[in-house]
């Protein structure tokens, strides 16, 4: 969803608030695509300062799947957030403090889809598990631990010594 804020640019300390739904259903990534089960409105508060920052202030909450790091399955997630973006207004336009490009603010237009985007990928956490003592998978077969054990060989063996394990396996009496 796209918000003018050309009226809010123009007029010395003017503010908005405007609820937004952003469109994704799942969030897209180089990690993966991952299912929103569910997400709030974002009411965000647009206001110009002084005709000097534009800020734009706001919160989100949602629920994505994400597979356990261990056992990959699917864990539903929760992530909250607030946005705080301090933008300069300089002859009419808006930059970056760090001078940065902003490809959130396309002219007079604040695509909403677009930064919550950009703020979900900054607080996508790190890992998820989906319990503190999960198994994991067999490194053999793949099967899930947590649902019971597998008959793949357990031990594992010192890699230095493979050359050695080798010889001992040509020459067992069968």
């Amino acid at each position: 969803m796209k918000i003018d804020v050309s009226d809010i640019l123009k007029s010395i300390n003017k503010e908005t608030k405007e609820e937004v739904t952003y469109d994704f259903d799942s969030f897209q990534s180089r990690l993966g695509d991952f299912p929103i089960r569910s997400k709030s409105p974002v009411i965000l508060r647009i206001a110009n300062q002084e005709n000097k920052k534009l800020l734009i202030q706001g919160t989100v909450d949602l629920v994505a799947d994400i597979p356990c790091g261990r056992c990959l399955e699917n864990v539903p997630t929760s992530i909250h957030f607030d946005i705080d973006k301090e933008l300069i207004i300089q002859d009419g336009s808006v930059v970056d403090e760090d001078m940065e490009e902003i490809d959130y603010l396309i002219g007079f237009e604040l695509d909403v889809d677009k930064l919550v985007y950009a703020e979900i990928l900054v607080n996508w956490p790190m890992r998820v598990l989906c319990k503190d003592d999960c198994k994991g998978i067999c490194k053999v077969c793949g099967m899930n631990l947590n649902k019971g054990a597998c008959n793949c060989q357990r031990t594992e063996l010192d890699p230095r010594m493979a050359a050695i394990q080798d010889i001992f396996n040509k020459f067992k009496e069968v």
